[in-house]
């Protein structure tokens, strides 16, 4: 659409400039004021096509205008500029209404791209979801343009039950992403449900998302309702769905066509009021090319498909993840730390290869370990050189020891049949897997517990526990 009259508010004199030239370009009116009291008499006198408004002006939050302008002339697309660029303020300008919510210093691209499409688009229904009252902050740390991306997403499905299938290296955050999806969507009174695939035998993946009846199956001597029934109302979080075994694929796929399930030696059907987050460090897509994974309940899942940036792709925001990490450690009591800036700088220079996991477990260990108040350059070399020593190591990386563990745990399943077996499962599976899977890592790393913890993404302490519980032998000298 060309020729509209654009309103611009905008406390920059240069950000009004730039927008003008570029707008006036486009064949638009564009009209520019520094103030929001000003935008608002223009918007009250039935001024403008279009809106585009920075959040921190002189007289007036914009934010706080956006409903007033959707109520007064619903008709009239906002868009929504801030340097205050966190989830919370994305999660904002879409629950107020907002067409579209852009970070500073934004593209000029992006945004000519969004009035174009607020332009052509039939007017849009926006519901709002309703942040809770007094919040002011939610659990996601950064600021970077990856993360952006993901918060501009989040924030235009939180007051949905779309579903969303959000993908990611290990120790990314995504069941952050998911708590948070949750916590400020439209169903945050419900329960918040988490399941880990990868975690449950495959045999009993069933009963535990949908449940099962007495006499269902030897050892059934009670019904047991499922995680669908648990998260009623609320969200089901399916973490690892690659790791969904094909059969319990099958069921998903008839819960997310139909609205409902039955459960294990059930007959009547259930309404399945529940809305789908799932998580996946796999490739799905490759994992359906190679008949592992349903390509139909692939495109159920992946409605809304967020993908979480490794570390490395937001090395921006390291500094502001220690700084959150290092408040965590000194609320557990321990003493507070600063880092130097050569420090830090080595830090944004890591490649990462656990993520924030690893970074989070990086700085609990400085907090515990050093007594100096300003961790050093140095200590940093000390503590990320066991991890470059063991990157460089041919064969002794986190992709060899997974190749390890997934060719044991074939052999292990095909030694049962294809399944393991129900009498005394859970101490054959810490014996016959657990045992293995640490031994694994701990030669991996050459017995260095802080770096096998870290591939195993385990607390070092628990892996310290876990070593005496399995009777592991560690190599001596590096503990």
């Amino acid at each position: 659409m060309s020729g509209a009259t654009i309103l611009v508010a905008d406390d920059d004199s240069g950000i009004r400039t730039v927008l003008t030239k570029a707008l006036s370009e486009r064949g638009h009116d564009v009209r520019t004021t520094g103030t929001a009291s000003t935008l608002w008499r223009w918007v009250a006198d039935g001024h403008g096509d279009l809106v585009v408004t920075d959040v921190v002006m002189p007289d007036e939050n914009g934010l706080e205008l956006v409903p007033r302008i959707r109520k007064l002339r619903p008709e009239l697309p906002v868009i929504v500029m801030s340097a205050q660029n966190t989830l919370l303020t994305a999660v904002k300008a879409a629950e107020r209404g907002a067409f579209e919510y852009l970070p500073k210093p934004f593209d000029l691209n992006d945004l000519v791209d969004s009035i174009d499409r607020a332009l052509t688009r039939p007017e849009a229904s926006y519901e709002e979801s309703g942040l809770p009252a007094g919040e002011d902050g939610l659990p996601l740390i950064g600021r970077s343009p990856a993360m952006q991306d993901v918060y501009r997403v989040m924030a235009r499905v939180m007051g949905t039950d779309l579903t969303v299938l959000i993908t990611g290296e290990s120790g990314t955050g995504k069941e952050l992403i998911a708590r948070a999806m949750h916590d400020y969507g439209k169903r945050r009174l419900g329960p918040f449900v988490a399941i880990n695939m990868a975690a449950i035998p495959r045999e009993l993946i069933e009963s535990e998302l949908f449940g099962h009846e007495k006499g269902a199956f030897t050892g059934a001597t009670s019904r047991h309702g499922g995680r669908f029934e648990q998260a009623d109302g609320g969200t089901l979080f399916l973490d690892e769905i690659g790791d969904m075994p094909m059969e319990a694929q099958t069921r998903l796929l008839r819960v997310l066509q139909e609205g409902e399930f039955t459960t294990v030696g059930g007959r009547n059907p259930i309404p399945a009021n529940v809305r789908i987050v799932a998580a996946t460090h796999r490739d799905l897509r490759q994992a359906v090319r190679q008949g592992l994974f349903r390509d139909d309940l692939y495109y159920r899942l992946a409605v809304v498909p967020v993908r979480v940036p490794p570390l490395r792709e937001r090395t921006a925001d390291i500094p502001a993840l220690v700084q959150h990490f290092l408040r965590q450690v000194q609320e557990d009591g321990l003493s507070g730390k600063s880092l130097d800036s050569g420090a830090m700088e080595r830090l944004q220079q890591h490649r990462w290869p656990g993520n924030v996991r690893e970074l989070e477990n990086l700085v609990r260990r400085l907090a515990a370990l050093y007594s100096q108040p300003v961790i050093s350059q140095a200590t940093i070399e000390a503590e990320l050189s066991g991890y470059a020593e063991a990157e460089a190591e041919p064969g002794n990386d986190a992709e060899s020891l997974g190749d390890a563990v997934e060719r044991h745990l074939k052999e292990y399943f095909a030694a049962h049949g294809g399944g393991l077996p129900a009498a005394g499962l859970y101490e054959r599976v810490i014996r016959e897997v657990e045992r293995p899977l640490i031994s694994l890592a701990l030669a991996a790393t050459r017995g260095n517990q802080i770096r096998a913890a870290a591939l195993l993404g385990l607390n070092r302490n628990t892996l310290r526990k876990k070593i005496r519980m399995l009777d592991i032998e560690v190599l001596r000298g590096l503990r």
